[in-house]
């Protein structure tokens, strides 16, 4: 789930946008008064997050504003973001009617601004979960136990497969205090946050650290740009799968208008599109059943994750 997330959210112009813009009045007086009628918002803004499960969407969420806006009859405003916490706020203030979450923002934008799962990707056959990585010829570290006493790499404190997933899969096959793994001389000599996945993997790779938390997918996606080689490299444990990262939505919108959304979302088939954003022309949305991220929320209360963030 999930990353560029130290970034800030948006350009200074794109947040005066955000809070500009609204549920503003639409361009069209026909259908804001079609979308009067119904009660539905005459528009709907729609925030593209950062997603670890797919780095690689780029410029191919044009196909589904259009597609959505069509379904709806409203316009359909997207921009790119880069840090969840300013989602979620714009989320709170009404500015914002959607965004890709991972569960913990999920679980922010709940407690704080009343959120509801939406739809999630649904990839047949992939498995995204977190590996823990080192050198191939490194004769220290052949199981997670290895681990204590030596310099490790998680990527960022806001990121599900970088860090929480990692830390909580420590937290519980070892029993360690969640409030002293990163504390060094406590399991680990060391702990870095590298800030990316890649920067991570090189780091193992240059020797900078002696192992690290890497989402898996992204291991692929090197080895298969040429960047690092699979040889070079051991896989010593491994977490859980971790669940998509999934759209969310304002819950207080009107419920016709979230199923219609919904279903928008889910007639959504336009092969590019998915081929280019999840790796797969068969992938679909599917509506998201409301405990999709129960178990992950359970973890992170394990790490008292969900405290940290939400005091």
């Amino acid at each position: 789930m999930m990353k560029k997330l130290s970034k800030l959210f948006l350009t200074v112009g794109l947040v005066s946008t955000l809070a500009a813009c609204g549920n503003g009045a639409s361009s069209s007086s026909s259908a804001a008064a079609e979308t009067e009628n119904k009660g539905w918002p005459e528009e709907l803004t729609l925030v593209q997050m950062p997603n670890e499960n797919n780095p690689n969407a780029a410029s191919m969420h044009t196909s589904l504003r259009e597609h959505l806006s069509e379904e709806l009859g409203i316009e359909v405003k997207e921009f790119e973001g880069g840090s969840y916490a300013v989602g979620i706020e714009a989320l709170a203030s009404g500015n914002l009617d959607i965004m890709l979450a991972s569960p913990m923002s999920y679980y922010q934008a709940d407690k704080k601004a009343g959120a509801e799962l939406l739809v999630t990707p649904q990839v047949e056959g992939l498995e995204y979960y977190t590996a823990f990585i080192t050198q191939k010829d490194n004769e220290e570290i052949n199981n997670m136990e290895d681990l204590k006493g030596k310099n490790f790499a998680f990527v960022n404190a806001a990121s599900s497969s970088g860090y929480l997933y990692p830390k909580g899969t420590l937290v519980q096959e070892f029993d360690l205090d969640p409030d002293l793994v990163e504390q060094s001389g406590y399991f680990f000599e060391n702990v870095t946050f590298s800030e990316s996945h890649p920067n991570s993997a090189m780091g193992v790779k240059m020797g900078d650290y002696d192992a690290a938390a890497v989402a898996q997918g992204q291991l692929d996606s090197m080895i298969e740009a040429g960047t690092i080689k699979e040889d070079e490299f051991k896989t010593i444990g491994r977490t859980d799968d971790i669940p998509d990262a999934s759209y969310i939505v304002r819950e207080d919108l009107p419920e016709d208008f979230k199923e219609a959304l919904r279903d928008a979302f889910v007639s959504f088939d336009d092969e590019k599109y998915f081929e280019a954003v999840h790796n797969d022309p068969n992938a679909r949305f599917v509506a998201t059943e409301q405990d999709y991220y129960d178990p992950t929320i359970e973890m992170l209360d394990a790490i008292n994750a969900l405290e940290e963030e939400t005091k």
